[in-house]
């Protein structure tokens, strides 16, 4: 119910209306999941460097039809940053206005739920470029991966300690090991772990 009253408030203050089908219900067994390297980890001041999402429909991920972005900060990467993720200002300059990689993750995700790990910080970085450009935050849902692995754990009556570290909740679901820090790779893996938790918690 609060999800609804607040995505109503949106509505009423989009700024483009021809991003209105966001709002609509999300399809049934469709997601994307989302991935963002950033200058730093700071939301209220980094930037979004590159972005990474890939649809999921039932038990597929069709990494086919993936959306790859580099985007041109306003701000420099600092060091730390691209010791992680490995993008330096010059691999940067290439790339997209900010406003034009939101417009093209919009058009892409359209109103499927996002999937990601540690997502709230993503959609935080995220939100620093779509509330200029539709005048609200993302109104769709999201879906949490390590929220999941931790409801799959304490099933299993562990106790409360349960690590939901990236590396470690992959071996646990006996997941390939992957370059992380790279925005596509770190969406795929993301992908691949709520794949394997709703099978785990369907039985299928």
């Amino acid at each position: 119910m609060w999800q609804q009253l607040r995505n109503a408030w949106y509505r009423k203050r989009l700024k483009r209306l021809e991003y209105d089908h966001l709002f609509a219900p999300p399809p049934d067994e469709e997601w994307v999941s989302v991935d963002c390297e950033t200058t730093g980890l700071d939301p209220l001041h980094d930037e979004i460097v590159s972005i990474g999402a890939i649809p999921i429909q039932g038990d597929r991920i069709l990494t086919s039809q993936r959306l790859e972005l580099i985007v041109r900060p306003s701000v420099a990467p600092n060091v730390d940053s691209v010791r992680i993720h490995r993008l330096r200002q010059m691999d940067l300059e290439g790339g997209l206005p900010p406003e034009e990689a939101v417009r093209r993750f919009l058009d892409f995700v359209g109103n499927r739920a996002l999937v990601g790990y540690y997502l709230e910080f993503d959609v935080a970085m995220l939100n620093r470029l779509v509330r200029p450009f539709l005048g609200v935050p993302l109104p769709l849902r999201q879906i949490e991966v390590s929220g999941l692995y931790y409801d799959y754990k304490f099933a299993q009556q562990v106790d409360g300690n349960v690590d939901l570290s990236f590396d470690l909740i992959r071996r646990d679901l006996g997941l390939p090991e992957r370059e992380t820090h790279d925005a596509f790779n770190d969406a795929l893996l993301a992908a691949m772990m709520f794949i394997k938790l709703r099978k785990l918690r369907t039985g299928r």
